[in-house]
């Protein structure tokens, strides 16, 4: 692993959390992505962030990982600059795992949190997915595409107007 990070320490809680620059890294976002296309055994995942320029550096690499997993070829929805609500309503239409990340404070040194969703809506607990994408992580085991078939896509739909957007 070319960048390590503390596992025990910072994925739990359904996801990923801590400082960055330190705890975490861009990096995170992708082997989450990837891991939780693998665990979930998804073809389709969503993903939604609060706008903090922080969330949003760490978006490219989840989606990124996303469509990069294994044989999944998974379709990931780019839901943007979303609540968290919005996207756990567009989850739990839909039935597909999602990732939401969250920052807040000083873009250069600030605390994020990446969490991660099954199919349910719910943040992935530790017999649901976590435990898994910890030991993965921690092993290196992070899953790539087998070949350019596998690769999925990824598309830009806003999940609903935020508060304040015109009609």
């Amino acid at each position: 692993m070319l960048n390590p990070i503390d596992t025990a320490a910072v994925i739990r809680e359904g996801g990923a959390i801590g400082r960055f620059p330190g705890d975490l890294h861009e990096g995170v976002g992708w082997w989450l992505g990837a891991c939780l296309v693998v665990t979930q055994k998804a073809s389709r995942l969503a993903l939604a962030h609060n706008g903090h320029p922080a969330a949003v550096r760490f978006a490219g690499p989840a989606l990124s990982g996303a469509i990069n997993a294994e044989h999944y070829a998974c379709l990931v929805r780019d839901l943007g600059h979303q609540t968290e609500e919005a996207l756990q309503r567009v989850l739990a239409t839909e039935q597909t795992p999602g990732i939401y990340l969250a920052a807040d404070g000083d873009p250069a040194h600030c605390h994020i949190r990446i969490t991660l969703y099954d199919r349910d809506a719910a943040p992935l607990r530790e017999e649901t997915g976590l435990a898994e994408i910890r030991r993965r992580i921690t092993e290196d085991r992070v899953p790539i595409p087998v070949n350019a078939q596998a690769k999925g896509r990824i598309v830009t739909a806003p999940a609903e107007p935020r508060q304040g957007d015109a009609p």
